[in-house]
């Protein structure tokens, strides 16, 4: 607590640019560069560095780290034009693994070492209204990466003759120390409802019922809401209808087709048929469908006495029809 009052008594916010000192190091990656002067006499416009993780997280239900990395400009950024400032940005690194319409927003400061005091001149971006400067810098103002904007930092991080000059302690030695500390402050989700949802059917005929020696038996697949199914039967029943009764279930056929972190709301009928007067034995249901949550239905849905009753309404030559209706109304998921 200490700590953070007394970084927050030294801020100065110029520009939309937050400015502060602090006795502590930065939690979350460290860059250490000998001999800077070299980059420049060899050439090297930017500097990349390797990968970070950023406060552990991990890219919504998948355990993936989000990718991180350090980009330096020496001489300030030349293809914005920068000169006479060294340039600082935190870059998202093999976004092109992630899905489709991906973002994830951050709060992050980058840090560079007073070498002569032992503490860290840090930035971070803010709005520029110096009404709300700390209101900004306690909540944190997040910044949004996406497909489109895989960096953010500072095109004018420091001057270059504040850097170089030894009384400032920032380059000593020609060694110069930066870092970063990245925390991932909310992440959202969209949820689309989908009008006037299309009902699709799907019959699955079983033949020699009796002979059926699995476990569990799959249908066909069958799509409905963009979505690949499939029906599953446990002839002898599953949990709290093993021995008893048939179990029946809808299934999502390949969950990893999902974008991570979605989800779909599904209205479906699952029934099995009466071959001789249309009474067909249904249970409805409502289920949001996931990678983690891939099945919905009934261990308890027909009981065996009642499936081989006499009349052979369910069973005819050992072959029993079971049908699915599946309306999906709505996608949800993560950005």
């Amino acid at each position: 607590m200490i700590i953070h009052i007394t970084i927050l008594i030294i801020i100065i916010a110029i520009a939309g640019v937050l400015k502060s000192v602090s006795d502590t190091p930065p939690t979350h990656f460290t860059l250490k560069i000998q001999l800077f002067s070299l980059l420049t006499k060899n050439n090297i416009e930017r500097y990349t560095s390797g990968d970070f993780e950023a406060a552990g997280y991990k890219w919504y239900s998948l355990s993936l780290p989000l990718p991180l990395k350090l980009v330096l400009h020496p001489n300030g950024n030349r293809s914005k034009n920068i000169k006479d400032h060294l340039s600082f940005y935190l870059m998202m690194s093999e976004a092109s693994s992630l899905h489709p319409g991906w973002e994830v927003h951050v709060v992050f400061r980058l840090f560079l070492l007073d070498q002569n005091k032992d503490n860290y001149l840090t930035l971070e971006g803010v709005i520029s209204n110096s009404a709300i400067v700390l209101q900004f810098y306690i909540m944190g103002k997040g910044r949004r990466f996406y497909e489109m904007k895989l960096e953010w930092g500072f095109d004018r991080f420091i001057p270059l003759t504040a850097f170089t000059n030894p009384d400032n302690g920032y380059l000593v030695n020609d060694t110069c120390v930066f870092g970063a500390e990245v925390f991932v402050y909310h992440k959202k989700e969209s949820l689309l409802m989908v009008k006037d949802a299309i009902k699709c059917k799907h019959t699955w005929k079983i033949e020699r019922f009796s002979k059926l020696d699995k476990e569990c038996k799959d249908s066909d697949t069958f799509n409905a809401g963009d979505q690949k199914w499939k029906i599953q039967l446990y002839p002898k029943g599953n949990g709290s209808g093993i021995g008893t009764h048939i179990s029946l279930y809808l299934a999502l056929a390949d969950p990893t087709t999902l974008p991570p972190g979605s989800k779909l709301f599904a209205e479906f009928i699952l029934r099995v048929l009466d071959l001789k007067r249309d009474n067909h034995e249904f249970i409805k249901g409502t289920y949001w469908f996931s990678a983690s949550s891939q099945q919905c239905g009934w261990p308890q849905f027909m009981s065996l006495s009642y499936l081989n009753l006499l009349n052979y309404k369910f069973l005819l030559n050992d072959t029993c029809w079971v049908e699915a209706e599946v309306i999906v109304h709505g996608v949800a998921g993560a950005k």
